[in-house]
């Protein structure tokens, strides 16, 4: 089983830790999420019923490309290739080359973990690298 383990901060938390591990003041821990969201509307707006249902379909029937997806599902084409651009950004999906020019959806992890601190000590003590 392959778990993409995710944590919520806001931009500006994010980016002094990024630029804290850029200038080697902090190491991320292996257990640390490899994905960030803003807010948990975004994380929540991302893996809604409609887009997990989508992941589980890509999954199980393969789809040998892009249109053979859109075919499947039903949804227009232009939608569904916003919300497999926004899931291949947040790392959920890769598209493969397949038969010809087609691209195929793949889907990456079949968990996702979220790591959310509920106090804002908790939040202060993971960004300042801190354990939990």
């Amino acid at each position: 089983m392959t778990t993409l383990k995710v944590g919520i901060a806001d931009y500006n938390e994010m980016k002094a830790r990024t630029m804290r591990i850029a200038r080697g003041e902090e190491k991320p821990a292996a257990g640390d999420p490899k994905v960030w969201f803003t807010s948990t509307e975004s994380f929540a707006k991302l893996l809604s019923a409609g887009n997990r249902e989508l992941l589980r379909i890509i999954a199980e029937k393969a789809p040998a490309s892009f249109e053979e997806l859109a075919e499947i599902t039903g949804r227009a084409p232009s939608n569904l290739s916003r919300t497999l651009k926004t899931m291949e950004n947040y790392g959920l999906v890769r598209m493969e080359k397949g038969q010809g020019r087609k691209l195929a959806p793949k889907v990456i992890y079949d968990r996702v973990e979220l790591v959310l601190p509920l106090t804002e000590r908790a939040a202060l003590r993971k960004t300042a690298g801190g354990r939990r």
